[in-house]
């Protein structure tokens, strides 16, 4: 099949394919209420786990937004600041990073799961299992991190004090976590795609954990969508409206793997259409409709509270961070 090049010929090529559903009308303003706003802007930050939320650009126009951006952010900074300040509406991110953010009172509303797991942890030789990183090196961006707080997670569940028997190396701009893994100067990475995809290419180090496949981690989503608590409560229809988009591109990532890794390429977000072929074939895109999203948060704010790394507890996050009105009816609207 050749690979598709332009817009147009996507769009043609879902039709063909029997997936026009995915593009249908929008309910008429007497079921839902009009749009609001015909503007969105949503998070443009690194990794394409988060393919659902590039890939639904078409489908943003098709529910009738004219002006769909995507805003990226300022390096070492997570989107749950992004979208309280107002710089984007909207942004798929790691549900401990939205879960963090809203124990420090970022003005944010969780919406729904996107998708199940797409870390993996790799280490080096000297390492063969969780508990032996005792100790050790960790390279991640900065604290705060979806590493970083993945990581602590995954350490406080197995016994270990992640603040103390783990070394966390930060990196700079010229060198990130993986290089520094490549390069030998920390013991583990933990890495997100299209990072294992190359790492896993290339043969370094060893994965002991893989967020898609091992559980507990399996059984959560692994990124979330949050957006402006303001723009939320403002613009109820353009909410559900953006929900419903990123939710059908998430099926699509499911349903057509091949162009949708395409259009990540075609975008700018990721210049291997092997890596983002093969990140769309292994992340679990297709459990939105099956797992719960306040279990998830549930389950990260109550390691992260453990651990002495957030303050609130899981009621209050749940209770002031959340909103699971619009996805309870996109649910019995897009029945598969």
């Amino acid at each position: 099949m050749p690979i598709l090049r332009s817009r147009r010929q996507f769009l043609t090529t879902l039709s063909l394919a029997s997936t026009a559903g995915l593009f249908r009308c929008p309910p008429a303003p007497a079921a839902e209420g009009g749009l609001e706003t015909t503007t969105v802007r949503i998070a443009n930050v690194p990794g394409i786990c988060i393919a659902p939320q590039y890939v639904a650009e078409d489908l943003l126009r098709a529910e009738g937004f004219t002006d769909v951006r995507y805003v990226p952010l300022a390096p070492g900074s997570n989107s749950p600041e992004g979208i309280a300040r107002g710089e984007v509406d909207f942004g798929v991110n790691f549900a401990s990073v939205l879960v963090a953010g809203l124990d420090r009172g970022v003005e944010l509303t969780v919406l729904g799961g996107v998708h199940v797991g797409c870390f993996e942890l790799f280490v080096n030789d000297g390492s063969r299992s969780l508990a032996e990183l005792k100790g050790k090196s960790v390279g991640i961006t900065f604290l705060g991190s979806p590493g970083h707080l993945f990581l602590a997670a995954i350490a406080a569940h197995v016994g270990m004090d992640p603040g103390k028997d783990l070394r966390w190396v930060t990196s700079e701009q010229s060198a990130g976590p993986m290089e520094l893994f490549t390069a030998g100067k920390v013991d583990a990475f933990l890495g997100f795609p299209p990072d294992p995809q190359q790492l896993r290419g290339q043969q370094i180090g060893r994965v002991i954990l893989n967020s898609a496949l091992d559980r507990p981690w399996s059984q959560y989503f692994c990124c979330m969508l949050a957006g402006n608590r303001g723009y939320v409560s403002k613009y109820p229809a353009a909410t559900k409206r953006v929900l419903r988009a990123i939710l059908k591109a998430a099926d699509l990532c499911v349903s057509e793997p091949a162009h949708a890794a395409q259009r990540l390429v075609d975008g700018g977000f990721t210049s291997r259409y092997d890596y983002a072929l093969q990140t769309l074939n292994e992340v679990p895109y297709d459990k939105w409709r099956e797992y719960e999203p306040e279990d998830t948060v549930r389950f990260y704010a109550l390691r992260l509270h453990e651990v002495g790394m957030i303050k609130a507890s899981p009621q209050k996050i749940i209770a002031d961070g959340t909103d699971w009105r619009f996805l309870n009816e996109l649910k019995r609207e897009l029945k598969a």
